[in-house]
């Protein structure tokens, strides 16, 4: 993994953290995302594809507040993990 900024390590660490935490900026995700060599495409609306590996997830920028929803955390969790980016 490339050298990771604590801001990033937090992120990578919150993300890993079960129960599934439902504080996680969706702007540090995106950061993370970033930080390991990936991209950020915007799509429709409130739609946001993060891309890493070659692989795409594809999900929603949340609608109240700042946070990702459980759910979403979720999803990037197995998404990372089916890349083998794990802590």
């Amino acid at each position: 993994m490339n050298i990771m900024k604590e801001k990033h390590r937090k992120a990578f660490s919150a993300i890993f953290t079960k129960p599934t935490r439902a504080n996680i900026k969706f702007s540090d995700i995106e950061s993370l995302v970033k930080a390991l060599g990936g991209s950020i495409r915007e799509g429709d609306g409130s739609r946001v594809v993060l891309e890493l590996s070659g692989t795409r997830e594809y999900t929603h920028r949340p609608h109240t507040g700042k946070e990702a929803k459980k759910y979403m955390v979720e999803k990037i969790r197995e998404w990372l993990t089916g890349l083998e980016v794990t802590p």
